[in-house]
């Protein structure tokens, strides 16, 4: 699986959904998941930490997006 890096449009109401990756960096450490979103904060899962968090989206401006 290849994982390319794409600006986070948070302009799009489907800008960030469930399930994402998103990283402050691009490819940076640590790359959360998307739990949950709503009025602009994500419930995020650090999966190399197994720990979550609750963060505003502003903080995040790289999404992955997975090819095949």
């Amino acid at each position: 699986m290849r994982v390319n890096w794409v600006l986070l449009d948070r302009s799009q109401p489907d800008g960030v959904q469930v399930g994402d990756l998103v990283s402050a960096d691009c490819g940076g450490l640590p790359l959360y998941r998307v739990l949950a979103a709503e009025n602009g904060r994500a419930l995020l899962r650090d999966e190399q930490r197994q720990c979550e968090r609750t963060s505003p989206l502003s903080h995040f401006r790289w999404k992955a997006c997975t090819e095949s």
